[in-house]
């Protein structure tokens, strides 16, 4: 145990080093510059991490690669470091980043020799290169190329990798904890295969030399891979679809109605995405034209009821989680545009999930009271006129920005907006759009704020976190009208407000956290805290860095992640998730050091705050 820790331990250093060489160098607007979440962990140019956990990405077939930054994505592979990196990017950014280190030439390290008995070696060459036809398990060279090196343009190479993570890959299908798109003829192959299967074909794969040209073989015809079949999930489509922009279909964009509504991986708008709330889990209903399980019978009207007054078809009164007090705003021209869209969307008969909330929570009695403590349905309205009118329609109506961005009682009621709130059951903030005391707003023009919204970040910052997932699917798509009525309301609404400095209750010691912030941070945020122009926020003066609330500055160094792939900002740079390379204690002494630092006032960030937050989250 103590040999493992500390092998562990040697690895996590060697990371730690590399990590400071990658931020030695200059900024370049380069690719390699943009993937420095990946190589953070993945090695310098993807040539594999220290540990033998992260693999090699260097010189992969880009399919390969784009097709699992895809699975992880979306849930069919699960590590939540790499999930939370890649949810707010594109397709489109996942082909470039593949494309990237697909196009790396390296050479490999020598193999390591692995304690197995040659019996056993035997066995693993001769499930490698002939399989076992009576227990149907194909050769690996039958997909992977009779070298093992790959196969264009989707199928990777087995050379080079280590044996734990073959190991881990291969109990990964074996268990169902990794999957691909079906059909997903790796799950069949490894349920085969026994332990001593595995562990044969691991440690002889593991223990071969990678040939000097190492690239995967040319793509198959459409006839050799029948002949061969070939037919594993490994081939998505390269393109998506797009379904007309209609106003309904622009007005469920914007107002986000699918991320809530579709499920991970699931159909769109099929339901099934459990929300967290204080008072119990809710899970998203079908909102599919299927006339069992979705609203194929439902009327405008019906519709209608559900948006103004929150109510169901059946008259049921609905959970406020669906936030029908920001959609009781929406004009009844609107409502109907958004139940016509509806009406197009492919059918998907997937069966509602019930709830599952604490009681009384759940029942029709408490939410008739909630509702007469907190809810009014709006006076029916006629489509606002004027920039300012309408910026406050969409941010009230199908924006429901105060659903997040507004302080809440124990009830769940809103209890202020003139002061920001935790997001209910995780550790991030949201500030208030109105206050003065931590709204971000007051020092944005409004050209700042529709910067913000339609491409994830400004000169000032970029979104992460809840806002970026809010950006991604939904504000990137404004009309130029719309978000600039958004950002001049916005503006209206929040008074502008001078910096208001911190408070430090005790002189800190800040010399340990100007050397991490030298080591880890400088590359990308420069010297003197200014960031870089168009990549990287400053931190000098950043309301975001200095406000009282720290947790969302804790949760960006904690999980890292990449700004959202927008149409303005398609290919945004990454930040490691720090969480892997530094301690608590660490993380405390460069926070400090930051917010305290090129005029910064902020209070000091303890070990114990940095512990709550990694404790409370997950990427």
């Amino acid at each position: 145990m103590i040999l493992l820790h500390g092998r562990r331990l040697i690895a996590m250093c060697l990371a730690i080093a590399l990590h400071c060489g990658v931020n030695a160098r200059p900024f370049e607007d380069t690719m390699a510059q943009r993937t420095l979440a990946c190589t953070a962990c993945h090695g310098d140019q993807g040539r594999a991490g220290p540990d033998g956990y992260y693999p090699r990405l260097a010189g992969k077939p880009a399919g390969y690669i784009y097709n699992q930054l895809v699975n992880f994505r979306e849930g069919r592979r699960h590590y939540a470091p790499m999930g939370s990196l890649l949810e707010p990017l594109s397709d489109a950014y996942l082909r470039d980043i593949a494309a990237h280190f697909s196009s790396l030439s390296l050479p490999y390290p020598p193999p390591v020799p692995v304690e197995l008995t040659q019996a056993a070696l035997a066995r693993g060459k001769t499930l490698a290169t002939q399989g076992d036809a009576a227990r149907k398990i194909p050769a690996c060279t039958h997909c992977h190329g009779t070298a093992l090196t790959g196969l264009e343009p989707n199928i990777p190479g087995l050379l080079g990798l280590p044996r734990d993570y073959l190991n881990a890959q291969l109990g990964g299908w074996k268990t169902g904890q990794r999957k691909a798109s079906p059909p997903d003829c790796m799950r069949h192959v490894a349920r085969q295969m026994s332990d001593d299967d595995i562990s044969a074909v691991t440690g002889w794969l593991s223990t071969q030399i990678v040939p000097e040209i190492a690239r995967a073989a040319p793509a198959l015809s459409a006839s050799q891979l029948t002949e061969k079949g070939i037919h594993c999930g490994s081939s998505r489509p390269t393109a998506l679809e797009n379904s007309p922009l209609t106003r309904g279909a622009y007005l469920a964009r914007i107002g986000n109605c699918a991320v809530c509504h579709t499920a991970r991986g699931g159909d769109p708008y099929a339901g099934g995405r459990g929300i967290d709330t204080p008072f119990g889990k809710v899970y998203a209903s079908n909102l599919t034209p299927d006339p069992i399980q979705g609203i194929g019978q439902w009327t405008a009207e019906d519709f209608w009821q559900a948006l103004h007054n929150g109510k169901s078809r059946d008259g049921r009164m609905l959970n406020p989680a669906f936030p029908y007090t920001g959609y009781t705003h929406v004009t009844r021209e609107d409502s109907d545009a958004l139940w016509t869209y509806l009406r197009t969307v492919k059918p998907s008969g997937r069966a509602n999930t019930p709830h599952s909330l604490h009681w009384p929570t759940g029942t029709q009695l408490a939410l008739r009271a909630w509702r007469l403590l907190y809810f009014t349905p709006a006076e029916p309205a006629a489509s606002p006129v004027g920039a300012n009118r309408r910026g406050e329609y969409l941010v009230r109506g199908l924006g429901h920005c105060t659903q997040c961005h507004a302080q809440r009682n124990a009830l769940g009621g809103i209890a202020t907006t003139e002061q920001g709130g935790l997001m209910p059951t995780i550790p991030w903030y949201a500030p208030s759009l109105q206050g003065q005391s931590d709204s971000r707003l007051a020092t944005w023009t409004v050209q700042d704020v529709r910067t913000f919204l339609v491409t994830g970040r400004n000169g000032h910052a970029s979104a992460s976190g809840p806002m970026a997932e809010v950006v991604l699917h939904g504000t990137q798509y404004l009309t130029e009208a719309d978000a600039d009525a958004i950002a001049v309301y916005l503006k209206s609404a929040s008074p502008p407000a001078p910096l208001q400095p911190g408070v430090r209750a005790v002189p800190v010691n800040t010399s340990r956290g100007a050397t991490l912030y030298e080591n880890q941070c400088a590359q990308c945020h420069g010297k003197d805290g200014l960031g870089q122009n168009k990549a990287y926020p400053p931190l000098a003066g950043n309301r975001a860095v200095t406000q009282a609330h720290t947790s969302n500055l804790i949760l960006k160094v904690l999980h890292g992640g990449f700004a959202p792939a927008t149409a303005g900002n398609p290919k945004p740079f990454g930040m490691p998730p720090f969480l892997l390379f530094m301690s608590d204690a660490e993380i405390a002494a460069v926070l400090t050091y930051i917010r305290s630092a090129w005029g910064n006032t902020g209070t000091a960030i303890s070990e114990f705050d940095i512990n709550r937050i990694r404790a409370s989250s997950s990427p």
